[in-house]
């Protein structure tokens, strides 16, 4: 099937011109670093690890095992996973044959999947056996009814006890397949690469939409705003089914051929551990992980040496969080960031700047631009509380059938209102204040729920 979207040549074009969008894909990236470091260790989950060769051997064997099912360009392969190797396969061979992966957050149950996998019309379905003790297998096969478009559900750590119609994701990779000319079905930079959905603030989840461009060009500032290479040690916690997660443990270790560590449950003793044993230098996350770190430091924090970055991502930081991690570990830089499924990131701390670091959400990433406007939709003076609008090469290209409602969040000129309130200084830090349907009324004054949470 095919997803229409608002993606026209003149954004093309304009994003094109610019260098923000290239014909570079993260399957090229994985090429890369699989002839340049075939050794080098790509990701280490909780079961195993794999070498950037390996990765690539197993992604091209799952991509023909995909055709073999039946997938074909613009089809929609779901897969609900943790933060495991395989998800990472999943993705990356989806992207190798031109289908649109569709990944889903591991808490979601019936309501949530069945919506999503009926909304997407995904072909294939991939869960785990179980994750925290519940059995996904039996939760697809009680949707399956109402799912007519799956017509194939592959199950990792499969039991014996598989349901008509499964297929257990070892046998899945190990059943020999006739070789075929993957590159020829290379995808163009500018199709739909991925489905990923928001449940927002209001009503149905919304199935954002992004190219392979859209993605990659989210991961384009981070060498030059974080001071990274390729030497660092990426960590990462945040599901990998959350747009933070898919981004930042995904897709950036492989575009920069990293080493990434990866947590499929959270525990803040077990990430010391790994920093103390892998060298971490770099992981994002939501503010609860900075808390339980910070109520969790081992009494020698020469075990945290080489983390220099946390960034907190998903929600506005409080800023007396930030002010504790600084003289807890003055070490390492906590950026708060802000950003949505529509737009990943937008704003982030600026690493050597302080103050602006403790007292906002950053300035923008390189290519993105930020406003903030009245009620009027005219621009607000800085430091004056607005609507938060921004646009750039970030920016989704639509929900799936979902256009009509899309369109109604843009304004002619192509800005995309993001439904937060925020100030905007002169110098284009960003302090986010709440959304513009999350206030509380006093006294016939407006109290944003932002400013509550902080004195709290």
């Amino acid at each position: 099937m095919s997803f229409e979207t608002l993606l026209d040549t003149a954004r093309i074009d304009a994003m094109t011109s610019a260098g923000y969008w290239s014909d570079a894909l993260i399957t090229d990236h994985l090429d890369r670093a699989a002839t340049a470091t075939p050794d080098q260790v790509a990701f280490r989950d909780s079961r195993r690890t794999v070498t950037y060769a390996a990765l690539r051997a197993e992604v091209d064997q799952c991509a023909l095992g995909l055709l073999d099912l039946g997938v074909t360009r613009g089809d929609v392969v779901s897969f609900q996973l943790p933060n495991w190797i395989e998800f990472v396969v999943v993705h990356l061979a989806t992207m190798r044959i031109g289908a649109i992966s569709n990944p889903l957050i591991p808490i979601y149950r019936e309501r949530e999947v069945g919506f999503m996998v009926g909304l997407a019309e995904s072909k294939v379905v991939v869960v785990p056996r179980d994750f925290r003790g519940f059995d996904y297998p039996a939760m697809i096969e009680r949707l399956r009814p109402q799912l007519p478009s799956v017509a194939h559900v592959i199950v990792v750590d499969a039991a014996d006890d598989l349901a008509a119609g499964h297929t257990a994701y070892a046998q899945f990779m190990a059943t020999p397949r006739a070789p075929r000319h993957l590159a020829a079905l290379r995808p163009d930079a500018d199709d739909v690469a991925l489905l990923i959905f928001t449940s927002g603030t209001t009503g149905e989840p919304k199935g954002v939409m992004h190219t392979h461009n859209t993605t990659l060009a989210a991961l384009a500032p981070i060498p030059g705003r974080m001071g990274i290479d390729e030497n660092i040690v990426i960590h990462m916690a945040s599901t990998f089914a959350h747009l933070t997660g898919f981004l930042y443990g995904v897709c950036l270790p492989i575009r920069y051929g990293q080493t990434c560590i990866v947590q499929d449950i959270w525990t803040a003793d077990e990430f010391v551990a790994l920093v103390a044993e892998f060298g971490i230098n770099y992981t994002s996350g939501a503010t609860p992980f900075l808390v339980d770190l910070l109520g969790h430091l081992p009494a020698d924090i020469g075990a945290l040496a080489s983390l220099t970055r946390f960034c907190c991502m998903g929600a506005p930081i409080p800023r007396v969080m930030v002010r504790k991690a600084a003289q807890a570990l003055p070490t390492m830089a906590v950026l708060g960031g802000w950003g949505q499924t529509e737009n990943a990131l937008v704003t982030i701390g600026v690493p050597g700047d302080p103050e602006h670091k403790i007292t906002t959400d950053g300035r923008a990433w390189p290519g993105m631009e930020v406003r903030t406007v009245g009620l009027d939709g005219a621009p607000v003076p800085p430091g004056e509380e607005g609507a938060v609008q921004v646009r750039g090469p970030f920016l989704f290209v639509g929900y799936a059938k979902r256009l009509e409602a899309t369109r109604r969040q843009f304004t002619e000129d192509g800005w995309f209102d993001t439904g937060d309130l925020a100030t905007l200084d002169a110098d284009g830090y960003l302090s986010i204040s709440g959304r513009t349907k999350d206030i509380i009324m006093r006294g016939g004054e407006n109290i944003p729920v932002a400013y509550v949470e902080n004195v709290l």
